[in-house]
């Protein structure tokens, strides 16, 4: 039976009962207590009398839906999509809460797809208004005490967002804790609004310390507690006892579970969230997903280029490209049409040009758009905005595209019959998947752009070998000479 992991709005639960105020050490074989004896009288007199700092937090978005009628015309409708999640207050700031949550309570998609779905929008409308605020819980219909809230940083990847709140609101009274010391059988207590209806809390043990979630835009660790979660939760703050302090110390977000299982709730550990929490920026983590698009990436894939046996193709989304690496050191990418071979002469030719700073890949050199007869220079340089933004985002597609194909080309081509390198080919496969997926949409800009400027590119008609050889952007530069 196959499993997926769902995000959730959701959370937790019921009151365990303790025991004695004085931990018995067989609870606490390392950092992190085994059973809520270990849980000091000071910490219980805290979670009796201190206020609630885990909120339900209600989010709302607009999306505007186009279709067609049969006389032809465009029409427009509205639908509104409603959720339910958990924030929890972390910091004071001035006379400000920051709380935490999950980028997916946070925000909503701003175009709806295969990998962005909201229940009860179809496919391809777009977001035109949004709010979030906190209330009483999910049936709370009077406006007047909510709380609105403002996204401070979104981070996708870590499923987690900071959010301000204009009041002063209570934060949590215990300290971070850490992640990594967890292990199996610790017991966790989470604090959320189950199916936004109510506060509640829950515990539950860790059955597995580490879980590496790659789907949709997520790329961070979790780990697993079978802690009975449900939807309305997601936000929620994750707690652990430890030993040497009796007290809870936060070790993460609740933020999935596994389908088909009612016990397998994955929280993102909290380790990963400590920079975002303290600077309120997203930080730079090295990523199983995309690498970054630097000078060490371009000469990797220089690399793989010249030593791939087979032809220089790629695929961005449902278009064909290919990618040759010049003498000179620029690259040149080409896109050819959607019934390419049968049509040869490329859509849109690019040069990406090699410039010294270590952190970027490369630079827009000269572009040159075609027809079936072939490809003619066009000055970027006077483009209008939207379409020199466009041609950008066709070179950063274009560059991903390429990195993850021949990156798992190399992979499969080198690969022994280990299981260390089953698994990285297999990874690599998952990450070509994920960017060609996220290419749908640049290929229709690509073909739109190309469409629209046609007309404007100038000079004598090319073949693409020209462009790849070099001799077409020598003539170029020759004929536009002052």
């Amino acid at each position: 039976m196959s499993v997926r992991r769902v995000s959730l709005p959701c959370l937790v639960i019921i009151v365990a009962a303790a025991r004695a105020a004085t931990a018995d050490p067989s609870f606490c074989p390392g950092e992190y207590a085994e059973d809520l004896s270990a849980l000091s009288q000071h910490a219980r007199d805290i979670e009796s009398t201190s206020g609630p700092y885990s909120y339900a937090v209600r989010t709302t978005a607009s999306y505007e839906c186009l279709s067609y009628g049969r006389d032809g015309d465009v029409k427009r409708s509205r639908t509104t999509a409603r959720a339910s999640g958990t924030a929890f207050g972390y910091r004071r700031d001035g006379s400000d809460t920051l709380l935490l949550t999950n980028a997916h309570v946070a925000e909503w998609p701003a175009v709806t797809d295969e990998d962005h779905a909201v229940d009860d929008v179809p496919a391809g409308c777009k977001r035109v208004a949004d709010s979030l605020e906190i209330v009483d819980d999910d049936h709370d219909i009077y406006a007047a005490d909510d709380i609105p809230l403002v996204r401070v940083v979104v981070d996708p990847a870590l499923d987690v967002a900071v959010l301000r709140a204009h009041a002063k609101l209570e934060i949590i009274p215990w300290r971070v804790g850490k992640s990594a010391s967890l292990i199996a059988r610790n017991l966790v207590q989470v604090k959320g609004f189950p199916l936004g209806e109510f506060r509640a809390t829950n515990v539950g043990k860790v059955v597995s310390p580490y879980d590496h979630d790659v789907q949709a835009d997520r790329d961070h660790d979790d780990f697993v507690t079978d802690a009975l979660l449900s939807s309305g939760g997601s936000g929620s703050p994750v707690f652990a006892v430890s030993c040497k302090t009796g007290e809870f110390e936060l070790v993460g977000i609740f933020h999935a579970r596994y389908t088909g299982a009612s016990a397998l709730n994955l929280v993102v550990a909290i380790d990963q969230v400590r920079d975002l929490m303290a600077t309120l920026k997203r930080s730079r983590r090295a990523s199983r997903r995309s690498p970054d698009l630097d000078a060490a990436a371009r000469a990797r894939l220089v690399d793989e280029v010249r030593h791939d046996p087979d032809p220089p193709f790629f695929s961005i989304g449902p278009l064909v490209a290919s990618l040759r690496a010049r003498s000179d050191g620029a690259l040149v990418f080409a896109v050819f049409a959607s019934d390419f071979p049968r049509t040869s002469a490329a859509l849109l030719a690019i040069e990406d040009l090699a410039v010294e700073d270590p952190t970027l890949f490369g630079k827009l050199g000269a572009v040159y758009l075609g027809s079936e007869l072939g490809l003619r220079a066009y000055d970027a340089s006077h483009a209008d905005a939207e379409t020199q933004a466009q041609l950008s985002r066709a070179l950063v597609g274009l560059r991903k595209s390429a990195v993850a194909t021949f990156a798992y080309r190399e992979v499969v081509r080198t690969a022994s019959v280990s299981r260390a390198d089953f698994n990285r080919t297999a990874e690599k496969k998952r990450s070509l998947n994920r960017t060609l997926a996220a290419q749908r949409d640049a290929a229709q800009v690509i073909l739109d752009m190309v469409g629209r400027e046609r007309p404007r590119a100038t000079g004598p008609t090319i073949g693409i070998m020209g462009v790849e050889t070099g001799s077409a952007s020598i003539s170029a530069a020759i004929n536009t000479s002052p």
